[in-house]
């Protein structure tokens, strides 16, 4: 006798083993075997959708080159858990760190400024990233010759497109300080919606990015990479891998965030640690 509740649709053993093959080289993301549940809960909503019954026929619609399943595929597995200023710490310390440093820059090229949200799911760390530079702004003397600007990037069209519009429910936006609400955000008439304001948006560029591709097409240097509770997914080789590949796109002295469970896996004699899961480029 088991306790194993009653499935809709028969998820096997193979089945799965082809998944875990599907999004790891899509990807890059390594699901363990504790992920079945989650992958069956994420798929049969794609099974109900197109009307199918067998796993095995869903995963050949999504290998098939002449169909778009893929992509819904990647975005039913791929996890977007975030929050307005997540990790207040990071933003603190761009407040108090980061930024005073980069108005105090000078020569050639230095009031250029630029900042990514890698993996930026629904575009509350952006737009969290972009309140906090509306809030700290270059020396008033020279404001205007600034050049500064955010690319938020994610994998997932579907949440990309609610990241461009900017559009939240009061429950998203209820642990954001009155006073930050009321200037970056107005409510709609329609059903108590919160969008953000222009000043905030005309900050960002969403693009959709997987960061498994051969080649960005940003070419750098960035000062601040986020790259948060995105890393956690990958298998140390590709970890370690990802991490070069930001510090290749890091301006000197610029600094990687992580979320905090994640670690820099063997990389942190290029970066020096700064604190908790912040690290600053090394000069070699």
């Amino acid at each position: 006798m088991t306790n194993e509740p009653l499935r809709e649709f028969e998820l096997t053993a193979g089945d799965f083993r082809r998944v875990q093959a599907l999004i790891k080289a899509r990807v890059g993301i390594d699901l363990g075997a504790n992920k079945q549940s989650l992958v069956y809960g994420r798929l049969a909503r794609r099974l109900r959708a197109l009307g199918m019954h067998h796993f095995a026929e869903y995963l050949a619609l999504v290998e098939d080159p002449g169909s778009d399943e893929a992509e819904r595929f990647v975005n039913a597995i791929t996890t977007n858990v975030t929050e307005f200023f997540r990790e207040n710490h990071h933003f603190e310390f761009l407040a108090r760190t980061v930024l005073p440093a980069i108005w105090r820059r000078t020569g050639p090229g230095a009031q250029r400024v630029r900042f990514w949200s890698a993996g930026c799911s629904t575009g509350e760390e952006p737009y969290s990233l972009a309140m906090v530079l509306r809030e700290n702004p270059p020396p008033a003397s020279a404001a205007g010759a600034w050049d500064i600007k955010v690319l938020a990037t994610d994998l997932d069209t579907d949440v990309l497109a609610h990241a461009r519009d900017g559009i939240y429910p009061a429950e998203r936006v209820e642990k954001i300080a009155p006073v930050r609400l009321k200037r970056f955000f107005t409510k709609t008439r329609a059903g108590g919606m919160y969008q953000a304001s222009e000043e905030l948006r005309s900050l960002i560029t969403f693009k959709q990015l997987n960061l498994m591709d051969a080649w960005w097409p940003m070419q750098g240097p960035f000062d601040v990479i986020f790259c948060r509770n995105v890393v956690i997914y990958f298998d140390d080789a590709t970890k370690r891998a990802l991490v070069e590949r930001y510090r290749q796109l890091l301006s000197a002295g610029g600094y990687l965030l992580l979320g905090h469970s994640e670690s820099m896996v063997g990389s942190t004699t290029r970066f020096e640690p700064c604190g908790r899961t912040i690290y600053r480029r090394s000069a070699s």
